[in-house]
């Protein structure tokens, strides 16, 4: 018998092939889904891509923000005011947000860092608060009533409104398919497994000569440029920007928590089972006005009491799946002997 060490299993490996298989039937929606149903899916994207972010920096690197719609609101803001002003293709745009996004993130992380605990969220928390309040006064970009992106911009991206659609869809699909396809090489590679290990205990990260600062520093700093551009595509879709929209900490940060908490914090997993399960409510009970919020805390709450690790937590723990081989595994193998 011998044994060797793996990061693979067969339910990763089938998991592995039907994401393939779905990825292409999601591809083609343009050709098969209505209206609605492509702007669902675009929705659905979207969220999940912030899921995964927030997932990556609060799962794993313990940065815990309640303030990550100030790059949502950010990215937003830049694709109107560099399309408008700047005379950038919207794409172009959205990418430009996302590299300005990034550069404007370390000298706010020099400063939110030096908190600890709730004093960190709180501070994320009011430099969101600054970002809106600061956009608001911005008269060009109409102010506290919001803009819309001018017709001729929109038309940049496609001369008919079937083919902005599906463009915009396609972003959408995209921008989630890099994010998690980042994320999962990320946590792959030795950066992933340094932030593994601080998770588990930044005490013993920091005495196996992991620089706790500065990893949790690229996270930030990761994390709050793709948020912009995830916010520059939520703002493609709708068109319109103000800054209650653009800042919201209800749309662009508690469903997001939400997400993460009742699917798993901590895992790849747990973000695309969460998102699965919030938009399946919210499909449900939206009609029910604010019983339906009510709802949904009733739900986070009876999962973190019943199932603290999430409903993926509690999955794995009683089928021993793992769908994005992260973790490494001691594998067996028994070598025939003739006789």
């Amino acid at each position: 018998m011998t044994a060797r060490i793996v990061r693979t299993s067969r339910s990763a490996q089938v998991a592995m092939v039907v994401a393939a298989l779905g990825l292409i039937v999601l591809a083609a929606a343009p050709w098969w889904a209505g209206r609605a149903d492509l702007r669902l899916l675009g929705e659905i994207y979207l969220y999940l891509s912030l899921a995964m972010l927030w997932n990556l920096m609060a799962g794993y690197a313990g940065l815990v923000s309640v303030g990550q719609q100030a790059y949502v609101g950010f990215g937003g803001y830049l694709l109107f005011a560099l399309t408008m002003f700047a005379g950038l293709h919207p794409i172009v745009a959205i990418l430009a947000g996302g590299v300005l996004a990034a550069f404007l993130s370390v000298p706010i992380a020099a400063l939110i860092f030096r908190l600890k605990g709730a004093y960190f969220a709180i501070g994320t928390w009011v430099m969101a608060e600054v970002f809106r309040l600061s956009f608001a006064q911005a008269s060009s970009l109409g102010g506290g009533s919001g803009s819309s992106l001018p017709v001729d911009v929109v038309k940049s991206l496609a001369s008919s409104r079937s083919g902005r659609e599906a463009l915009s869809y396609w972003l959408a699909l995209g921008a989630a398919v890099i994010v998690i396809g980042c994320v999962y090489l990320f946590l792959r590679s030795n950066r992933g497994l340094a932030l593994t290990a601080i998770r588990d205990s930044e005490v013993a990260a920091a005495g196996l000569g992991i620089n706790i600062w500065r990893t949790k520093l690229e996270v930030y700093v990761v994390t709050s440029a793709f948020t912009a551009i995830i916010g520059g595509l939520i703002f493609l879709q709708k068109l319109r920007i103000s800054p209650n929209a653009a800042f919201s900490v209800n749309d662009w940060t508690a469903f997001v928590i939400f997400i993460v908490v009742i699917g798993g914090i901590g895992t790849l997993e747990g973000p695309i089972i969460g998102t699965i399960l919030f938009f399946l409510l919210r499909e449900t009970l939206a009609d029910l006005g604010t019983v339906y919020l009510i709802i949904l805390g009733l739900v986070a709450i009876g999962i973190m009491l019943k199932a603290p690790k999430g409903v993926w937590g509690l999955i794995r723990s009683r089928f021993d799946l793992e769908l994005f081989p992260l973790s490494y595994r001691v594998q067996t193998d028994t070598a025939d002997k003739g006789h």
